[in-house]
This record gives structure tokens, sequence and C-alpha cells, in this order.
């Protein structure tokens, strides 16, 4: 992700700071209550990792279907399966299952359901440029990381302003690497099975179950 003569100049940019602040809030907070007001949301994505000094340049599709705190997501040939309880990550290349325990609770913990409210803590935040993507407009909100150890220098987040969904996510990198999640289908309140979330060990007989605990 990518991080940043008189009083009363200073006064006025402090001032317009503020307003900046307050409305990129209020635009995140509209943003986590669309997400929260869904009883599951299924979304298409495309992700792209860049580094020029490094002749890095690396392209990935996925999927991932939430519920709560469940989810299923498909990333580069990986299905991860959470039951609200245990995680279990399928590796066909492998052909091993590996099982853990996660707290959801743990704020260290990251889950494709907090990379859509990630950004309510750790960061200061601004209103930054809105573009016009295909009719679409995007308002881009800056944020950048408290932590000073974080490795990522800010990150933009681009939300619709109509629907209030996140666009896109760009995560620049102190070490020169950007990455960039990009929505390309944004589905809520679909019709899933029940057994959705749960996993099937009978689909996996020759797979090697690593238990971690």
């Amino acid at each position: 992700m990518k991080k940043i003569l008189s009083i009363a100049l200073l006064l006025f940019v402090g001032i317009t700071a503020n307003a900046q602040d307050k409305k990129a809030k209020e635009l995140l907070d509209d943003v986590t209550a669309k997400i929260k007001s869904y009883k599951n949301i299924v979304i298409d994505f495309k992700y792209t990792l860049n580094n020029s000094k490094e002749n890095i340049n690396q392209e990935s599709k996925g999927n991932v279907t939430l519920e709560g705190n469940k989810y299923v997501l498909n990333f580069m040939g990986v299905t991860k399966i959470y039951d609200g309880k245990k995680s279990y990550t399928i590796s066909p290349e492998d052909e091993e299952v590996t099982v853990s325990s996660v707290n959801d609770k743990d704020e260290k913990a990251i889950t494709p359901a907090k990379m859509l409210t990630f950004f309510n803590s750790g960061y200061k935040y601004s209103m930054d440029i809105v573009q016009n993507v295909k009719g679409r407009k995007i308002q881009f909100v800056k944020l950048i990381p408290n932590n000073a150890k974080d490795q990522r220098k800010e990150v933009l987040l681009g939300i619709d302003i109509q629907t209030k969904h996140i666009y896109n996510l760009i995560e620049v990198g102190k070490n020169g690497t950007k990455t960039t999640l990009t929505v390309n289908s944004f589905k809520t309140n679909q019709p899933i099975s029940k057994n959705q979330f749960t996993f099937v060990a009978s689909k996996y007989p020759n797979y090697y179950i690593n238990k971690l605990d």
C-alpha cells in the first residue's frame, strides 16, 4: 500500500484537512454499514502485483463467498474454507488440506470479511481523487497506516459513490511494490447452499490432512 508562509495559510490547511477527514470517515462508515446489511456477498476479483525495480508483474483472478464471518475463497489455485471455527486450506497441487483454528475476534487475524472493513482502525484517512470508471464515479480515500513499522506506505480505497461498494484497493509498499485488488463483480443476498461453508473430507480421499492444532 503508500504513504505523504503564513499562520493563516497553515490554519486554512488544518481546517481543510479536518473537513476532508470528516467526509472520509462518513464515507467509510457508509461502506461499513452497507457491507453489514447484506446476508451474504459473492465477489469476483482481479489481483495484480507490480514492482518495476524488481521487474515483477503478476496478475491473478479469484472469487470469494462471504456470510457473516464464514467464507470460501478461491485464489491462485487454492481453496480456503472457514466455517466459523476452523480454517481449511485445500491445495490440489500438493494434495494437502491444512486445518487450523482461527479466532476471528483476534484483531491480527486477517479474513476476507475483515478486508471489507479493515479501514475502521489503524489508519489516518483523507479524501483523495475522484475518477470516472466506465460511467461510475469512484471516490478514493487515502489511508496512511498509524504503525511506523507497517511496510505499506499508503492504501488507496476506491469506493463507488452511488452504491457505497468497494471498487478497488491499491496498496503501495515502502519498497516500491504496488498491489491492486479490483472487484469485477459484487453480488449480494445470493441463494447459496446451507453446506457452502462446510468442509467435506470425502471429497479429498487421497489428500494429506495436516492438522496444525
